[in-house]
């Protein structure tokens, strides 16, 4: 019986022996700082010494994921533009690490002013709030700057906002990423499409809000307005307006087809994570469109003598 006791006593004390070092190793490894494999990719999540061993992981690279917040149909939110310009992103520094900024929405917006909802900011703030996050970022350390463009609306403004970079000298430099083919994931999404007219809230953005925020997808208010071209300026020959977005969607929404299909959604979001994983790594790998800057710069000075 004692002899029972006796190994009884030892088999429990050999237990709690076990657990405390099991309870050990956990305590060494929350102690332990966040190896770089392990960093999150999202500004807002980071400490400030991770922040300064992400600069270094992502080679300087940080990208911008912008957004609006704007009427999307009757069945998709607000912040749709910025809900799909972060998931891309995000899943993109999963494949290639870069930094990625926190939520974004000062963007151009003005045809959607007589929508509820639209917060649309003057021309001065957004200039002067991208250009200051521009330079903030490039004191910190991240000097190749992506510009991740979710609004269609906001295209002809960020074009504008690469190409002034040009204006004065700069210690970093700004790209805009753009889309292209990818033949094998064009082919998957082709043969799930259904719609026409695919645009603003449309069958591809309900798709992928679908895929990311299910919740958000009003599936009973599915394209509950006309989403048809209303063509009120079709006669107008040779000419640009601001007004042209109303005339033809007044509405806000731009589609004949709108589906909850997470499949499209996800393949959708995968297309544009992998070309811009590509333009990370090539940016983390090149300095090349900064020695052409300088190169720009240093003889834009004395552009007689500095050929």
């Amino acid at each position: 019986m004692k002899n029972i006791i006796v190994i009884f006593a030892l088999l429990i004390f050999s237990g709690i022996l076990a657990g405390q070092k099991k309870i050990e190793k956990a305590d060494d490894t929350a102690l332990q700082p966040v190896s770089s494999a392990t960093l999150p990719c999202q500004m807002e999540e980071l400490t400030s010494p991770q922040f300064a061993k992400a600069v270094e992981q992502s080679g300087g690279v940080v990208v911008i994921p912008m957004g609006i917040i704007e009427k999307h149909a009757t069945h998709l939110p607000l912040g749709t533009d910025l809900f799909e310009a972060r998931a891309s992103v995000i899943r993109a520094a999963e494949k290639e690490y870069a930094v990625v900024f926190p939520p974004y929405y000062a963007g151009q917006i003005f045809e959607a002013k007589h929508q509820p909802g639209t917060i649309a900011y003057s021309n001065d703030l957004m200039w002067k709030l991208l250009e200051e996050t521009c330079a903030e970022l490039s004191r910190n350390g991240l000097k190749k700057i992506i510009l991740f463009n979710g609004h269609g609306g906001s295209t002809y403004f960020l074009d504008y906002f690469c190409q002034s970079q040009l204006a004065s000298k700069k210690d970093y430099i700004v790209v805009l990423f753009q889309s292209g083919p990818d033949q094998a994931l064009d082919r998957q999404i082709s043969a799930l499409k259904a719609a026409k007219l695919d645009g603003h809230a449309g069958e591809e953005e309900t798709a992928m809000m679908s895929y990311i925020r299910p919740d958000l997808v009003d599936k009973d208010n599915l394209a509950g307005e006309p989403g048809a071209d209303q063509k009120r300026l079709a006669e107008m020959p040779f000419g640009f307006t601001g007004i042209h977005w109303y005339a033809r969607y007044p509405n806000h929404f731009a589609g004949d087809i709108v589906r909850v299909d997470p499949k499209l959604g996800d393949l959708l979001i995968e297309k544009d994570a992998n070309q811009l994983a590509a333009l990370i790594k090539y940016l983390k790998n090149s300095n090349t469109v900064e020695q052409l800057q300088e190169e720009f710069f240093r003889r834009s000075t004395d552009p007689v003598n500095n050929k």
